[in-house]
């Protein structure tokens, strides 16, 4: 439940905290992507990826409550030029869900050149962030979602807003599983998230940041400066107990404010179940699209901000930017970024 803006704390360690996860389809595959390590904030201090953590993708089939797939990206230390040696390991049904289990080594690189094997492909490395927004429009809602008021937007003009992440970059893991894939077959119904976990001084491993839905920690949780919400080292199958009351409760204040529904916290409740558990839903081999109708997957052209900023208001909240602005940041080839 990361975001770009994270906290001081993300600023020195942002090889840790998420940006951004997409799932979309790919060349006769699906493809997986998440960033981190955002300079946006104008503090990344530490290139590349953490040695001592692991980067996971991981995948619910039909609705389950766990993950069955499990795919891990390690790196080891820079060499002189910046290069990180690159692993991917596949851990499946149970093993998915346990740190201590190895799974099996599926792919061998090096950040910043494409690695292949058995109708797997990953790269990674530094790229132009494709993620846009202007962030005084997140302001408004911000202040709205925290004291249970109506957004005023009345000042807010989408024909002036600026992409905030205009020449910013990130870290970013790109993998893509073919369709010959045993369990990500098309018309798969598939949930996905992302997880940074950091080892620790006991032997074990911990979990520092998660990711799927976009938008959802700068929306609900923008102050949390220390850094102290528990949502980050949870397990998703936690959210509705954890969580879920505490988001229909701030959506329904904002509904209620506005007098855009009836039935302000039936409103709330729905969009908290349909926010949580936090994991992105998708059909595997079907066209993805993160929008304010259906979450199917997410693009990196899709206009997630807008999508979410006006779910939880219930109301056209225009982002006047459109997929353009960071069009030459996407390709259509693999690995579907612009690398640095």
């Amino acid at each position: 439940m990361s975001h770009h803006l994270d906290t001081p704390l993300a600023a020195k360690t942002g090889q840790l905290y998420l940006d951004d996860l997409y799932v979309f389809p790919g060349d006769d595959s699906t493809v997986f992507m998440m960033d981190v390590n955002s300079n946006v904030n104008g503090l990344h201090t530490e290139p590349g990826f953490h040695p001592e953590a692991r980067y996971e993708f991981k995948v619910h089939l039909d609705g389950a409550e766990y993950e069955t797939l499990t795919y891990r990206v390690s790196f080891g230390e820079p060499d002189s030029a910046g290069r990180q040696a690159m692993r991917l390991h596949a851990l499946t049904g149970d093993q998915a869900l346990e740190d201590s289990a190895a799974g099996e080594l599926v792919v061998e690189g090096r950040t910043g050149e494409a690695a292949s094997a058995d109708g797997t492909r990953i790269w990674a490395g530094r790229i132009g962030d494709s993620f846009y927004i202007d962030l005084s429009l997140l302001g408004i809602v911000n202040e709205a979602v925290a004291h249970g008021t109506a957004p005023d937007l009345s000042a807010w003009q989408p024909a002036r807003a600026e992409n905030s992440f205009a020449n910013t970059t990130v870290d970013s893991i790109v993998l893509e599983i073919s369709h010959q894939h045993a369990q990500l077959r098309p018309g798969a119904r598939t949930g996905t998230w992302a997880a940074t976990k950091l080892a620790t001084d006991a032997g074990g491993w911990r979990q520092i940041n998660r990711a799927g839905h976009p938008m959802m920690w700068p929306i609900f949780w923008p102050d949390d400066t220390d850094f102290a919400d528990p949502a980050n080292a949870r397990h998703p199958s936690e959210d509705v107990s954890a969580a879920g009351k505490y988001l229909a409760d701030h959506i329904a204040a904002v509904v209620a404010a506005s007098g855009t529904s009836d039935e302000p916290q039936g409103y709330g409740n729905t969009v908290a179940r349909r926010l949580l558990p936090d994991v992105l839903p998708y059909v595997v081999g079907t066209p993805a699209t993160y929008g304010f109708a259906a979450f199917n997957g997410r693009t990196m052209a899709d206009n997630a901000p807008e999508a979410m900023l006006s779910l939880v208001t219930n109301t056209a909240v225009p982002s006047g930017l459109s997929p353009s602005v960071a069009e030459h940041l996407r390709d259509s080839e693999f690995p579907y970024v612009v690398p640095e």
